[in-house]
């Protein structure tokens, strides 16, 4: 039986949702990390070129959502397969070699980083372990852990907690202050995790107006791409990098 309650939500976030949340912040001048599995690089390639056309950063996410990296824990040779034709796809759409990755669901396996290290990628985003960034060593050189968060992410506060728009601004606030407040001993990182479906209805476009708004009263903050983030800390803690 079809699912059509859960695909034409989904569906919603492509038709209509990333296009309300492009404008809004490119109107903000904030950049984006824009995460797409290869079939919908391969079916909508409007989205690839409008977020080419921004000079955000596409950022490589499995072949297909719904397959999940954890069912090649035993197969190495079949996660590569996946991921070296992901891409595979990514060069030929966006036009360069993918910087880094994001697992489907975050579930990855001990052979991903191996993987992604070889293929010449220099960050992944599935560990949610930390506030700033560390490195990954592997047998074919660094890698960089640019931290996800399922808990400073849309799908939690508005589907798994109900919160409304007043009260996740109210939590975003709240986490901003508190990281910007330890940035003055080390910077800290404060990652936002949306999705079109989820944040790209027209009573949440507000939420994120007032929320970088705030963030604009305060000195020293960078709005960075992820692959940002990963050249900075691979430019900046060379001499943590082992020679191979």
């Amino acid at each position: 039986m079809a699912d059509y309650p859960n695909f034409t939500w989904r569906e919603y976030g492509l038709r209509v949702g990333c296009w309300r949340m492009f404008d809004l912040f490119d109107a903000a001048g904030v950049p984006l990390s824009v995460t797409f599995n290869a079939k919908t690089a391969l079916e909508r390639g409007e989205i690839i070129e409008r977020v080419k056309a921004q000079h955000w950063e596409l950022v490589a996410h499995n072949y297909e959502q719904g397959e999940l990296l954890p069912q090649y824990m035993f197969d190495p040779a079949g996660e590569k397969a996946v991921i070296h034709e992901t891409l595979k796809v990514y060069e030929k759409v966006v036009g360069r070699k993918a910087g880094g990755w994001l697992s489907s669901s975050l579930r990855s396996t001990p052979n991903t980083p191996e993987i992604l290290a070889e293929a010449g990628l220099k960050y992944l985003c599935d560990y949610m372990n930390d506030d700033q960034p560390y490195l990954i060593h592997t047998a074919h050189g660094p890698l960089v852990n640019v931290p996800y968060s399922v808990e400073i992410n849309d799908f939690t506060f508005f589907h798994r907690r109900a919160m409304s728009s007043e009260d996740a601004l109210l939590m975003l606030k709240s986490q901003f202050n508190e990281l910007y407040a330890e940035s003055a001993k080390t910077g800290k990182m404060m990652n936002i995790g949306l999705h079109p479906h989820v944040s790209g209805h027209p009573h949440r476009m507000q939420f994120f107006r007032d929320f970088l708004s705030y963030v604009r009263q305060f000195d020293d903050v960078w709005h960075a791409r992820r692959e940002d983030v990963a050249d900075w800390y691979l430019a900046n803690h060379a001499s943590h990098i082992p020679p191979r």
